[in-house]
C-alpha cells in the first residue's frame, strides 16, 4: 500500500498520528503552488527494447515484493531490503511493533507521545534531530497507528549511511528529558485539538468505542488530553525501554543501493544493540489478551449513537466488526467494498449520490493485527435525513446479499484493486510503507502479494457469502452526527506591532556548527553524474503544448494537465462558475452519458479528474500503461464534447453548496478565505469565493458559454510520464486533439493593484464547538518569475520552510511548544501570490504564539540571517531536490508547472544551480524587502480569542 493510500485509509478517521504535517493549502491556485525543490537527477527512463504503446500484459502484474530480501540479525532485528534503481535516492524506514493497542487505559496515547520525543535527540547527539535530517536533505517524518510506530526518511543515495546512523542512535540512546516531555505534551494536545475540530473524527471516535468497548482499538490512537496531561517521564521511559528493542523492530531500505555492502553497514550500526524489554512486552500482551467484545443481537442495541454538536453537515458512520488481518475472507471483502463504494459506478454511489440523498459515500476494509472492521461513512445532501441514508444503505446491502453481484461488477472491482496496488506503489516511499504495514500488521511482508493473488480468485459467490456473513445489522455500530446551528462571527482588533516576550531567545536558531558537529559523515561519491534527460516537447497546430517523459520502471502512466479556465474568469456575482464547469466535464459528452464515461475508466482502474483554482484548471489522471489510449480518448472527449446534462449539473450544484457549508465549519478554510479576501480588494479576481446564492444563480447556458470561451487548445498543456512509446503517443494525441480548434479572441483578465496593508490587523472568525485555533498571516508578495524568487526560497527555508530546523519551527514549536506545526511559504504563481505563515495552536496559546511569531519576524527583518544559515539552507534544498522528484507524480507536476510559468525546459535541471548561486546579501535583502512584520493581516479561526485566557 502506498504512503498516500495508507494515509487516506487511516487518517480519515484519525487512526494515524504524525509527528508533524506541513499544511498544504488546498484552496490556493494551481498556478501559485510552486515546488520549492526540483530534481535534476531525474529518474532513469530505463527504456525497453519494444516500441509498442502497450506492454506485455504479463508485465502489468508485477509482484510488489519482487527482489525483497529479508535478513534477521542475531539480536532479532528484521531487515527488509529492496533495490530500486529508478532514481538516485533511497528511503530508510524503521517500524516498531508498538501502537496504541499496546497501551492501557489511563496512558492512552503514550506511544504517540514517545514518537514525538524520539526527535528530541540522543545522549550522543543532544540536538533536535530535525536539524540533522534537514542538513541531509531528508524528507523525514513519523507516525503512530494502532499496531505500529514508524519513522521514515528519504535521501540521496550517498546519505544512506548517515541516515542509518541516526536511526540506530535513537533506537538505543534516546534522550528523554522532563522539560522536553512537558513541551511536547503541549504540542500533542494541540494536535489532538486539531482532530477534535473535525466532526468526522468525533463521530468515528464515538462509534469505534461502541464497536470495540473492551479493547484499546476502541480508543483513539493519539489518546485524550486528560491522559496526555498526566504522562510522566517514568511512563514514557518504560514504553521506550520495553518496545524500542531490535527484536521488536523492522528496518526497511528501498531504493538505489547495493544490498551486500548495505547489509554489512546495517550489521555494524544495529547489530550490537542489545535486546531489551522482552519479558515486559510479554506481560503487556498477556494483559491485553481479553477477547474482543462481540455481543449477541439480544444484548446489543441497534439504535444509532447520536452526537449533537456544532457543525454544518449531518454525517453517518457504520462499523461492522471483522477478524484480524490475514483471515481467508479478506480478499472477498475487498472486492465487495469496490462493488459497494468503488467509484461513481458503485452501487452505493448510484443509490445515494446520484439520487441526491447524500453528497458522499466512502467505504474501507480495515484489517489490523488484532481486529478488523468494514466502515461506511456518508454525508447528507441538503434537507436529507440520515435515517433515509441508512435505510438506503440497508436496501443496497440486502440486494447484494440476496441477488449477488454481476460478472461486470466482479471484473471491475478486481481491475480497480489491481490498478490501485500498482499505481499506488510507484515511488520508493510507498513501496517501503507497503512492506512495513504488511509485516507489522500481518506478520508477513508478502501479505499484499498474497492478497492480490487471492483477489484474482474471488468469485461472485464469495462476495455474496461474505456480505451475508459480516454485514448484519445486529453486529454493526451506527453513529449519527447531527449538527447544531453554526454561527460565524468576525471580530477585528489591532495588534501591538512591537510586542515582545520576555526570555525571547535568538529566534529558535541552532548554531550550524553544532549541527555539523553531530551530523554523521556523508559518503563521498566519485560517480559520474547521470545524463540530464529533458522531456520531449511538441506543439500541435492548434497551439496545444505536449510534454512527454517516458519511464519504463513500472507499467503505469501519470497524466498531468493545465488549461487556463480558472476562477480568475468568474464574472461578478457568479463565483463558482469555473468550478461547476470543471466538475461537470465528465458528466456526459455528445456520444456518452455519465455512466458510460465512468465505467470506461473504472472498468480498468483508471482515474481522471479536473480541479479549478484561481489561475487555471488542473487535470490529473493515471492508468496502467495498456490502458493509456482509453485515458487520452476520454480526456479529449471531455474537453471537446462535454454536454453538461441538467440532472448531473443539479447534483453537482448541491454538492458544491454542501461543501460551502462544511467550509464554514472548517477553521483552516475559513482562516485562509478570510485572509485572502482581506488582502485582495473586492474588484480583484482573487477576492471572490463562491456562495450558495452565486452557485444557485448559475445557469446551464452560462456554463456552456464559459466552456466554449475558456476550454481551448491554445491554453492547454498536457504532460505524460510513464510506460509508453513516444511515437505512438504523439500519433494518438494528434489524432484525438488535432481537430480541436480555438474560437474567438484569447480571454484576458485585468488585475488591479493590491495595496500593502497600512498596519497589522487581526481578525478572529469564531466557529462554535472548536477546540483548536488555526492562524494564517500574510500579504501579497512575488510571482514565480520575479528575479528574487530563488533568494526568497532560501530565505523561506531559514524562516519557516522546515518543521524543526527553521527559525519559526525551532522557536514557536520546539522551544516554546506552542504549536503542532508552524510554516511559512511564498506562494508564487503567474501573478504575485501570498507570503503566508500558518500554525495551529490551543486557543489559550494562540495570542502568545502570534506575539512570539511577530517578535521573531521583527528580529529577522532587522538583523537578517547568517552566512552559515544560508549555506546550510542552500545545501538542504539542493540535497532534497532529487528526493522530491523521485516520485513520478511530483516529477510530472514539476515539468508541467515549469511550462505553465513560462520557464525554460532546462529549469528542471538548473534549479539547484540557481539556489546555490544565491548569496547571503540577497537573502538579507529579501528579509528587508519581502518580510513586512508591520503590515501583516492575521486571521485566527476557531474559538473566540477573547474567551481564551
Amino acid at each position: 500500500m502506498s504512503l498516500s493510500r495508507l494515509w487516506r485509509k487511516y487518517r480519515r478517521f484519525g487512526l494515524i498520528f504524525s509527528l508533524c504535517l506541513g499544511t498544504i493549502l488546498m484552496f490556493a491556485s494551481v498556478a501559485t503552488s510552486t515546488p520549492s525543490t526540483i530534481s535534476s537527477n531525474l529518474p532513469n527512463p530505463n527504456f525497453k527494447s519494444n516500441v509498442e504503446l502497450a506492454v506485455n500484459p504479463a508485465s502489468q502484474v508485477p509482484s510488489l515484493t519482487e527482489n525483497v530480501r529479508q535478513t534477521v540479525l542475531e539480536n532479532g532485528l528484521t531487515v527488509l531490503t529492496k533495490e530500486v534503481h529508478t532514481a538516485p535516492v533511497v528511503t530508510v524506514q524503521v517500524w516498531y511493533k508498538i501502537g496504541s493497542r499496546n497501551e492501557e487505559p489511563g496512558v492512552n496515547g503514550i506511544a504517540h507521545q514517545l514518537e514525538h520525543l524520539l526527535f528530541k535527540g540522543t545522549n550522543d547527539r543532544p540536538i533536535q534531530f530535525g536539524h540533522l535530517f534537514s542538513a541531509l536533505g531528508s524528507d523525514s517524518n513519523a507516525f503512530t497507528g494502532y499496531d505500529q510506530t514508524a519513522y521514515f526518511g528519504t535521501v540521496e543515495r550517498d546519505k544512506l549511511t548517515a541516515l542509518l546512523t541516526l536511526e540506530a542512535d535513537r533506537m538505543q540512546n534516546a534522550r528523554l528529558d522532563p522539560q522536553d516531555l512537558e513541551r511536547e505534551k503541549r504540542v500533542v494536545i494541540s494536535e489532538l485539538q486539531g482532530y477534535e475540530n473535525s466532526p468526522e473524527y468525533r463521530l468515528y471516535r464515538t462509534v469505534a468505542k461502541a464497536a470495540f468497548p473492551n479493547s484499546m482499538y476502541g480508543l483513539p490512537v493519539g489518546g485524550t488530553k486528560a491522559d496526555v496531561e498526566k504522562f510522566t517521564l517514568e511512563q514514557v521511559r518504560y514504553y521506550y525501554e520495553t518496545f524500542y528493542s531490535p527484536d521488536n523492530a523492522i528496518v526497511l531500505i528501498v531504493g538505489d543501493f547495493q544490498t551486500e555492502p548495505t547489509l554489512e553497514k546495517v550489521k555494524e550500526l544495529f547489530g550490537n544493540i542489545p535486546r531489551r524489554g522482552e519479558a515486559e512486552r510479554k506481560k503487556v500482551l498477556e494483559k491485553q489478551a481479553t477477547p474482543i467484545n462481540t455481543p449477541s443481537p439480544t444484548t446489543k442495541s441497534t439504535a444509532p449513537i447520536v452526537v449533537k454538536e456544532p457543525g454544518s453537515v449531518p454525517l453517518l458512520q457504520i462499523m461492522y466488526p471483522l477478524p484480524k488481518a490475514g483471515y481467508p475472507d479478506e480478499a472477498a471483502l475487498q472486492v465487495m467494498d469496490y462493488v459497494l463504494t468503488g467509484g461513481r459506478s458503485s452501487r452505493l454511489y448510484e443509490a445515494l449520490v446520484e439520487s441526491g440523498i447524500a453528497n458522499s459515500i466512502e467505504g474501507e476494509v480495515s484489517t489490523l493485527a488484532g481486529v478488523g472492521w468494514y466502515g461506511l461513512s456518508a454525508s447528507a445532501a441538503p434537507n436529507q435525513r440520515l435515517q433515509k441514508i441508512q435505510s438506503m444503505i440497508s436496501q443496497v446491502i440486502t440486494s447484494l446479499q440476496t441477488k449477488g453481484v454481476t460478472a461486470e461488477e466482479l471484473k471491475r472491482a478486481k481491475a480497480q484493486y489491481k490498478a490501485g496496488a500498482i499505481l499506488g506503489n510507484r515511488d520508493i516511499n510507498s513501496q517501503a510503507v507497503q512492506l512495513g504495514e504488511a509485516i507489522t500488521t500481518a506478520g508477513d511482508y508478502r501479505y499484499t502479494d498474497n492478497l492480490m493473488a487471492a483477489i484474482s480468485q474471488v468469485t461472485a459467490a464469495d462476495v455474496q457469502r461474505v456480505a451475508k456473513k459480516y454485514l448484519t445489522p445486529a453486529k454493526s455500530s451506527v453513529g449519527y452526527f447531527l449538527p447544531t446551528q453554526l454561527r460565524e462571527e468576525v471580530t477585528s482588533q489591532s495588534v501591538n506591532n512591537h510586542q515582545t516576550l520576555a526570555n525571547h531567545n535568538s529566534g529558535g536558531r541552532v548554531d550550524p556548527e553544532l549541527v555539523n558537529k553531530y551530523l554523521p559523515p556523508i559518503s563521498s561519491s566519485a560517480e559520474t553524474p547521470s545524463q540530464k534527460v529533458l522531456p520531449e516537447s511538441f506543439t500541435l497546430d492548434n497551439g496545444m503544448q505536449v510534454l512527454l517523459f517516458p519511464d519504463r520502471s513500472t507499467p503505469a502512466v501519470t497524466l498531468s494537465g493545465y488549461i487556463r479556465a480558472g476562477t480568475e474568469f468568474d464574472p461578478k456575482n457568479k463565483s463558482g462558475l469555473a468550478g461547476l464547469t470543471a466538475a461537470n466535464l465528465l458528466n456526459g459528452t455528445k456520444t456518452k452519458d455519465v455512466l458510460a464515461i465512468v465505467k470506461s475508466l473504472e472498468n480498468i482502474g483508471a482515474s481522471l479528474g479536473f480541479e479549478e483554482a484561481a489561475e487555471g484548471v488542473s487535470i490529473d489522471g493515471s492508468s496502467l500503461s495498456n490502458d493509456l489510449p482509453t485515458l487520452i480518448k476520454t480526456l479529449a472527449d471531455a474537453l471537446q464534447n462535454a454536454t453538461f446534462p441538467v440532472d448531473q449539473l443539479e447534483i453537482t450544484r448541491e454538492m458544491a453548496i454542501s461543501d460551502l457549508e462544511q467550509g464554514k465549519d472548517d477553521p483552516e478554510f475559513l482562516a485562509y478565505k478570510t485572509l485572502q479576501q482581506k488582502i485582495y480588494p473586492p474588484n480583484h479576481p482573487f477576492h471572490a469565493f463562491p456562495t450558495a446564492s452565486s452557485l444557485q444563480s448559475i445557469t446551464r447556458a452560462e456554463i456552456v458559454r464559459f466552456y466554449k470561451q475558456h476550454y481551448r487548445p491554445d491554453t492547454m498543456i498536457l504532460t505524460l510520464m510513464g510506460d509508453f512509446d513516444s511515437g505512438n503517443v504523439r500519433s494518438l494525441i494528434q489524432q484525438q486533439f488535432g481537430n480541436w480548434k480555438a474560437t474567438g479572441k484569447l480571454p484576458e483578465v485585468t488585475f488591479p493593484d493590491v495595496p500593502m496593508p497600512e498596519k497589522t490587523v487581526q481578525l478572529n472568525p469564531v466557529i462554535p464547538g472548536k477546540t483548536q485555533s488555526i492562524t494564517f498571516m500574510g500579504y501579497r508578495a512575488i510571482s514565480r518569475k520575479d528575479p528574487r524568487y530563488y533568494a526568497a526560497i532560501v530565505f523561506n527555508h531559514i524562516l519557516g520552510g522546515d518543521a524543526f530546523s527553521s527559525r519559526l519551527g525551532g522557536e514557536i514549536r520546539d522551544r516554546l511548544g506552542l504549536t503542532y506545526g508552524i510554516y511559512s511559504s511564498f506562494n508564487a504563481g503567474k501573478q504575485p501570490g501570498l507570503f503566508l505563515i500558518n500554525m495551529q495552536t490551543a486557543p489559550e496559546d494562540a495570542k502568545k504564539a502570534i506575539s512570539s511569531t511577530l517578535s521573531l519576524l521583527q528580529q529577522v527583518h532587522s538583523e537578517g540571517v547568517t552566512n552559515a544559515e544560508v549555506e546550510n539552507a542552500k545545501n538542504s534544498i539542493s540535497r532534497s531536490y532529487a528526493v522530491e522528484l523521485a516520485d513520478p507524480d511530483n516529477l510530472a507536476g514539476a515539468i508541467l508547472m515549469n511550462r505553465v510559468y513560462g520557464l525554460e525546459m532546462s529549469e528542471i535541471h538548473n534549479f539547484p544551480q540557481q539556489i546555490q548561486a544565491v548569496t547571503t546579501e540577497q537573502v538579507n535583502q529579501i528579509a528587508k524587502e519581502l518580510l513586512r512584520p508591520d503590515n501583516l493581516i492575521i486571521v485566527t479561526a476557531g474559538p473566540s480569542l477573547s474567551a481564551s485566557r
